[in-house]
């Protein structure tokens, strides 16, 4: 329902990106300091400002990259910090805060198509267009941090469930996993169309 790369459709775009991934951000940091660790309120990262959240490269520049070669916004927000060894419920708390924010983007879209269903007949199809962008933006970011190679969201999930040799070796990978998802989408066109598909499966299910 993205209809075109126009300047309009590039505001509600950018517009959107940057209200998702600060409550994304915001959650996780939230999640944490409920489950004990006071890491992320110490760095002003329980808020809605979202130039506490904002990285200039890749919750921008990324995006807009990613979205001309795969039709997809692919992003990752400035991290928020957290000490796994101090949240409550060990690798599981730590699961939760990594949850908290991708599953806080499938809250919105949950919402936002439930506007969408509930009020089609009688919404212009300029304010169905921004919705669904703001629907399908979250979807994205939704399906993109659950993927679970560190230091994605869903890699916190794997960390809960995995023997200790796994856990070793996602770790190993922390640093260069943002590095090596990119290159994979880059080098493997075939990855982006198939996160593209799942991203849309999901949309096409919630609006039909």
């Amino acid at each position: 329902m993205i209809e075109g790369l126009d300047f309009g459709i590039l505001v509600v775009i950018f517009v959107s990106l940057i209200i998702s991934i600060t409550i994304h951000e915001a959650m996780h940091a939230f999640t944490g300091h409920w489950l004990g660790d006071d890491t992320a309120y110490h760095e002003g990262r329980i808020t809605l400002n979202p130039l506490k959240h904002v990285d200039p490269f890749a919750t921008i520049l990324l995006p807009m990259i990613t979205l001309a070669l795969f039709h997809l916004p692919l992003l990752a927000a400035k991290p928020v910090p957290f000490n796994p060894n101090r949240v409550r419920f060990g690798e599981f708390g730590a699961a939760l805060v990594g949850l908290a924010g991708p599953f806080t983007n499938l809250l919105l879209a949950l919402a936002t198509a439930g506007l969408i269903n509930l009020f089609q007949a009688s919404l212009s199809f300029s304010i169905l267009n921004v919705l669904a962008t703001f629907l399908i933006i979250n979807i994205g970011l939704f399906v993109f941090n659950m993927i679970p190679i560190p230091p994605l969201d869903g890699s916190r999930l794997l960390y809960a469930l995995a023997p200790e040799s796994v856990q070793d070796f996602m770790a190993s990978l922390e640093r260069m996993g943002v590095v090596i998802i990119f290159a994979i989408i880059l080098l493997v066109p075939a990855f982006g169309d198939w996160l593209g598909s799942i991203n849309m499966s999901i949309v096409n299910f919630l609006i039909g």
